[in-house]
């Protein structure tokens, strides 16, 4: 923890942190996919250097590609239950093609993951009037969220890389300076762990992150993802208005097609006759996750697909996930296209752990405010494994 934090200190003060020089060569298991390389992330947008990152566990059974531009994870290889490996996030294999694709695809998201409603909220008697990106809402911290953003990063090994980035005070309106870290490693159980740290410089703000990859378990990343079965570890979810903005109320999911405390498929009932699903074309919801802490690092929710076998499990500290069914994929190009493949419509899902949407303007749901010197932090983890 000492370590990390005066590392922050420096980055806070102006110092330019190293790029990395790149990993160890490494014999890859078999595999079919497209390979991204690294020559094709260089550039340089808003006057910083973009580059990706390679990290690795020390068995070659989780790979993961991850550039400082939205901090964005561009591909994640995991083998099947043939052993081949496969790669199971939908990407670009360029920066060129990253910046013109799915903006949030891949990203870390901040300062607000999510919708605020209305694009305003109130924070110690004082109005900030955020940017509408979506409708009425903002969506995803504004128009120039992190996931439009150069962080500064080094690879620290092998199996890690960290980000940084910090949110000037009126940036996209929103009040307070944000330092933010961000940890990606890969362990030899086959994780996948994003760690984030969050410091309020100067002014009370609020702040929601998350890691927003679509998923396809497949390997396939233009195919169906209607037959991975899924749990989610929820009694309640939040309903949304024709905004896709929380109401207000927590309905819980028993006899409703909302339900995936048993496993099932998504396809069994995104197509029900149901006031959610059609409002949201589909499945795009935030979950109330069943905690026994509310800060605890506890199961959220889990995936499979059963022809590769591929099984992932979500693990997090934060107290909701949004799940999402890829509504907004439609297969045009550019911006659907990607590694040699075509992201059509549910063709990538999201587990999105983080804190509620809109929770500014919902006293009554937990808060995301951080206050003047103090830290938000975080932990989500994907496990992989097969069966």
């Amino acid at each position: 923890m000492k370590k990390w934090i005066g590392l922050l200190g420096v980055f806070l003060f102006g110092t330019t942190l190293l790029l990395a020089s790149g990993v160890k060569e490494f014999q890859p298991l078999k595999h079919d996919y497209v390979e991204i390389k690294r020559e094709n992330y260089v550039k340089t947008i808003d006057g910083k250097d973009v580059d990706l990152y390679t990290i690795r566990n020390t068995k070659g059974t989780l790979i993961a590609k991850i550039t400082n531009y939205g901090a964005k994870i561009e591909q994640l290889l995991v083998p099947d239950r043939n052993g081949f490996l496969g790669d199971v996030v939908q990407g670009y294999e360029s920066i060129d093609k990253a910046v013109i694709g799915q903006p949030s695809m891949g990203a870390f998201i901040g300062r607000y993951a999510n919708r605020i409603g209305k694009a305003k909220f109130t924070l110690d008697g004082k109005e900030y009037q955020l940017a509408k990106n979506n409708g009425e809402n903002c969506l995803h911290g504004g128009q120039k969220g992190s996931r439009f953003c150069v962080f500064d990063a080094r690879q620290l090994d092998d199996s890690s890389v960290e980000m940084f980035y910090t949110f000037q005070d009126g940036e996209e309106n929103f009040p307070g300076k944000l330092a933010l870290r961000v940890l990606y490693t890969v362990t030899d159980q086959d994780e996948l762990v994003v760690d984030y740290q969050s410091y309020a410089v100067d002014k009370n703000t609020v702040a929601s992150f998350t890691t927003h990859s679509f998923f396809n378990l497949s390997g396939n990343l233009g195919s169906s993802i209607l037959d991975h079965v899924i749990k989610v570890n929820a009694d309640y979810f939040l309903p949304i208005d024709s905004n896709l903005i929380p109401t207000g109320e927590a309905r819980n999911v028993t006899n409703t097609v909302m339900d995936f405390r048993v496993p099932t498929t998504f396809g069994a009932r995104i197509q029900s006759d149901y006031d959610q699903l059609k409002l949201a074309n589909g499945y795009d919801h935030h979950y109330v996750l069943n905690k026994k802490n509310p800060n605890g690092f506890e199961f959220a929710a889990s995936a499979w697909e059963p022809k590769s076998g591929r099984y992932m499990e979500v693990w997090t500290t934060e107290p909701g996930m949004q799940l999402h069914t890829g509504n907004n994929l439609a297969g045009q190009e550019p911006r659907d296209v990607g590694k040699g493949a075509k992201f059509v419509f549910r063709s990538g899902f999201n587990m999105e752990p983080s804190r509620f949407p809109d929770s500014p303007n919902k006293p009554h749901f937990p808060t995301t405010v951080v206050k003047a010197g103090e830290w938000y932090t975080g932990k989500t983890v994907y496990r992989f494994s097969v069966k």
